[in-house]
């Protein structure tokens, strides 16, 4: 028998059983499918994620106050001494280094916005002029918080689009004057950014003077310095000469934590990279239980056919050709399994990505090669068991059904 006849029998024996046909094919396409999925959607948060860290800047340098491994209940914390706070002059302290291009202190907090009878509670972020540039904003009308000293309060606010949206409606919201909190405020601009930053969705937030700011939440300290250097090899004597002034000014407490956001991309890509492995790997146990399907079914095959079985080897057909025979309907079976599940996994990832353009569902090439790979040996291997029990029948007892 010809490879060419081994095919055609083989196919013809699938298209003469369509119902066990069709209920493999869907355990098959289902799993491949699911693989896909699962990893694009994966990779897609893990893209998304990258992005948004990627754009707080290319080199980027943030200063948190308190020091991340002395958290805790320590020596200070018993005897009721507690880490110092990011103050202005802090911050000011950092513009002596010659590598750094520009610096933002931030203040963040919650108030209430009033103009007209309208009232809406929103994000507050107090900052400097800096931080535009530095977070690579745009504004869509206005101007940008004016060049002054830190220490200088001014009543001056840019809002977001939904904040311009909800309180001023069909009126211009630059030149208007409207309270946050107690205290009356110009706006000067409006946001034409979107995304998140800090974890506040930039639409909905007002940006004012972060000495303003300061006034309005009633603290001295500062939430987060931000940190930009000229190019990323600064990135290193910069972060040491930012700890070493800090504990300077704080009498020799190291109580600061300096984080780079090549460390945060890094932490989160392996995170998130996990997570798709691991996603991939529970939706790989659904080719486990179509392979073991399909070895169910097959040796049901062989129980039914053993008639025709005994046949072929009574013509004269070897152990190994029976064996073939079965093998090789297995791989066409796995292999249009496979296809069904490939198709429907690019066509189910277009379909997130044209939901959600944010998320970015690509299936990783890894995904793709080793789904089709597993897919193809677990249909081989699991039919391995059924095709040696044929090649292993008697042609006599076989002919007479048993």
């Amino acid at each position: 028998m010809r490879a060419v006849d081994t095919q055609r029998y083989a196919w013809h024996s699938l298209k003469g059983y369509r119902a066990r046909t069709l209920l493999m094919l869907l355990a098959m396409t289902i799993s491949v499918a699911s693989v896909l999925l699962l990893t694009a959607l994966g990779e897609g948060a893990r893209r998304y994620v990258m992005g948004e860290f990627t754009s707080l800047g290319t080199h980027m340098l943030i200063v948190l106050p308190g020091r991340s491994e002395t958290a805790g209940a320590g020596a200070g914390t018993m005897m009721g001494v507690t880490p110092r706070d990011l103050t202005l002059d802090d911050a000011r302290a950092l513009t002596r280094h010659p590598k750094i291009i520009r610096i933002a202190p931030l203040n963040v907090g919650v108030a209430e916005i009033t103009w007209q009878g309208r009232k809406r509670e929103i994000s507050l972020l107090g900052s400097t002029r800096e931080i535009l540039k530095l977070r690579q904003w745009k504004l869509a009308a206005g101007t940008f918080l004016p060049q002054s000293q830190w220490d200088r309060a001014s009543p001056v606010v840019v809002i977001g689009k939904n904040i311009r949206d909800e309180i001023f409606g069909a009126h211009a919201a630059v030149g208007q004057w409207m309270r946050i909190g107690d205290q009356r405020y110009r706006v000067i601009g409006v946001m034409a950014s979107e995304g998140r930053s800090i974890g506040m969705d930039v639409q909905d937030i007002a940006i004012v003077p972060v000495a303003s700011a300061q006034s309005l939440l009633n603290t001295p300290s500062l939430f987060r310095i931000l940190v930009e250097t000229k190019s990323r090899e600064a990135m290193i004597p910069v972060k040491e000469f930012i700890e070493k002034t800090i504990q300077q000014r704080h009498h020799g407490e190291k109580d600061i934590t300096v984080i780079t956001q090549d460390a945060v991309i890094q932490t989160f890509d392996r995170i998130l990279g996990a997570l798709t492995y691991g996603v991939a790997g529970i939706a790989a146990i659904s080719l486990l239980v179509a392979g073991i399907l399909i070895m169910n079914v097959m040796l049901v095959v062989v129980s039914q056919r053993t008639a025709e079985i005994g046949l072929l080897k009574a013509l004269g057909a070897s152990q190994s050709r029976i064996l073939s025979l079965i093998l090789v309907e297995a791989l066409q079976l796995s292999l249009i399994g496979v296809a069904c599940g490939f198709f429907i996994g690019i066509i189910g990832s277009w379909g997130i990505r044209l939901a959600l353009p944010a998320l970015q569902a690509y299936p990783p090439l890894w995904a793709m090669i080793s789904s089709v790979a597993v897919a193809l040996g677990t249909g081989l291997l699991f039919s391995l068991l059924p095709a040696r029990k044929a090649a292993a029948l008697d042609p006599v007892r076989a002919l007479q059904g048993h």
